[in-house]
């Protein structure tokens, strides 16, 4: 599954992440990047996340990759929406679009692509990242070793 997620509007719309966001732009989007990695670690999607390029003089967009978190700076003259749309065109397969600009879900969904709104997928990561990781699998070695812990009674008896 593909996700495409409008960094700054997850973050908004966000208490947990607007508190970093006060600190600075730089880390809001940290706290955002650093929560998708550790989802991306748990769900294994193909993540990546835009924002808006603001007041750059870049001619073309700029790229960079955390982890396996995609992310993407819109280029000058260019917002974020513009670029979650066209990456949202030429994407095939499942592709779901986190934002909670309502311009962006009609147009995903007339694509025929699921939009989801910035609460419900932060919702969605949370459950994921408190959920308990999966059990490790038993081996002979590590069943034996339980084994040998979970005998009751004294490990010795004494002679009458």
């Amino acid at each position: 599954m593909v996700i495409l997620i409008d960094g700054y509007n997850v973050i908004r719309q966000s208490d947990n992440l607007r508190r970093y966001e006060r600190k600075s732009l730089e880390a809001g989007r940290q706290a955002l990047i650093k929560k998708l990695v550790e989802y991306e670690k748990k769900k294994n999607h193909q993540i990546t996340v835009v924002f808006d390029g603001g007041k750059s003089d870049w001619l073309d967009e700029g790229r960079d990759r955390e982890g396996k978190i995609n992310i993407i700076y819109s280029r000058f003259g260019e917002r974020a929406d513009d670029v979650i749309k066209r990456l949202a065109a030429k994407t095939v397969g499942d592709v779901v679009v986190v934002s909670s600009d309502r311009e962006i879900s009609s147009f995903v969904a007339q694509l025929g692509k699921t939009p989801l709104t910035s609460p419900e997928f932060e919702m969605i990561i949370n459950n994921a990242l408190s959920a308990p990781t999966r059990p490790v699998r038993q081996t002979q070695n590590n069943v034996a070793h339980e084994k040998q812990i979970k005998k009751k009674g004294p490990a010795r008896r004494l002679p009458r």
